[in-house]
């Protein structure tokens, strides 16, 4: 599944007088097929035009690196931006320096970033999102509004597109039960297998993919042998769908935490854990963060998005994955991680739409578990 994604990013930015009320827009696309992978939006408060057109480029920037992509075309109609980036035009204003060395950081994430100047017309999307920001129909703390703003134009919507055989459906499936998880203890890279009950409850959640999705293209799995496991009964009961191995699925690293309870861990690291949970920045004492994990995610969900146009396909992960993954798909906040609770062998759907529409039929369904025997 491994491959050099390609972006183009448009953005924008603007302010109701100079300065005034302002915000930015984002548009990344897949540079092949000119599919959104993802918008971003937000007001930031009274700033200038730059101040904005410069945060819309920043959060261009972020949401290509968010993605894993190597090569980026950034598009923008701002010909002081594109010219001030390209090191053509200097920059004397002090607050714009600070933005172009955020920017800059940003662009050494990459292999290759061209900046491109474009008229205002082409750049529609990312001045809609922009506008959308500074009227105040994205809060001021948006990070990311992808399936709310239409890509060509301001309007909220929700209704999908009326050709729905065009979505690619992802069933996301969290493995069986183990013994860690029973004793809800932190499980990340260790290999821990499915114990009997998990087995059960794969087998339970094989047949519900199997009565959700009559055609499975393709199980997608992370590299451990719960969920490969899990995986191989989805693949069974759906005509022995081909089963690929995804190392981006794996579960957060949670470092000298593993095998350890909330409690434990809380009485061993009080500081450490009341940030790690503040602060998705934070990773566990020789772990991994939630922003990191994130990164990966994203990349292997996009690719997905890119690479099964209009199929099915069943993606078996862990907890922290699959939380990122609807996370992103309901444009939640980060406090959206610690306030799920997805059970083992849970199931969740969603579908995407070539234009970037999205919608969530379900989170964490578990009425398939219901006749299993409860967990010892």
């Amino acid at each position: 599944m491994a491959r050099r994604l390609k972006v183009i990013v448009e953005a924008d930015g603007g302010a109701r007088g100079n300065p005034g009320p302002a915000g930015y827009g984002a548009v990344v696309r897949e540079a092949a097929t000119g599919e959104v992978l993802v918008e971003r939006a937000a007001a930031i408060g009274q700033a200038t035009n730059n101040v904005a057109e410069y945060s819309g480029l920043i959060a261009g920037l972020r949401a290509a690196a968010d993605l894993g992509a190597v090569d980026v075309e950034v598009r923008m109609d701002s010909k002081l931006v594109v010219e001030q980036m390209a090191g053509r035009w200097k920059i004397a204003n002090p607050t714009l320096r600070v933005l172009a060395a955020q920017a800059a950081a940003l662009v050494k994430q990459f292999d290759t970033v061209r900046f491109v100047w474009i008229p205002r017309a082409e750049n529609a999307a990312a001045d809609a999102l922009a506008n959308a920001a500074m009227d105040g129909r994205i809060p001021d703390d948006a990070r990311e509004v992808g399936e709310l703003i239409s890509a060509t134009g301001p309007q909220v919507s929700w209704a999908p597109p009326a050709d729905a055989s065009s979505a690619t459906r992802l069933i996301l499936v969290r493995h069986g039960e183990t013994a860690l998880t029973a004793q809800r203890r932190y499980s990340g890279r260790g290999e821990v297998p499915l114990s009997a009950t998990g087995r059960d409850q794969a087998r339970a959640a094989a047949n519900r993919v199997a009565e959700l999705a009559p055609t499975v293209d393709t199980v997608i799995t992370s590299p451990l042998g719960r969920c490969q496991e899990t995986a191989g009964f989805i693949a069974a009961a759906t005509g022995r769908a081909p089963v690929v191995i995804e190392r981006d699925l794996i579960e957060c690293d949670f470092g000298e935490w593993e095998g350890l309870t909330f409690s434990e861990v809380r009485e061993r690291w009080p500081d450490e854990m009341s940030a790690w949970l503040a602060d998705p920045s934070i990773a566990p004492p020789g772990g991994e963060s939630f922003r990191d994990v994130a990164t990966r995610v994203r990349r292997a969900a996009s690719a997905i998005f890119v690479n099964y146009p209009g199929r099915t396909v069943v993606l078996v992960s862990h907890v922290t994955p699959i939380k990122l993954i609807l996370r992103d798909a309901l444009a939640a906040t980060d406090a959206f991680l610690h306030r799920l609770f997805l059970d083992a062998a849970g199931i969740s759907l969603i579908d995407r739409w070539p234009d970037g529409g999205i919608a969530v039929r379900s989170v964490n369904e578990t009425a398939h578990l219901a006749q299993l025997r409860p967990t010892e």
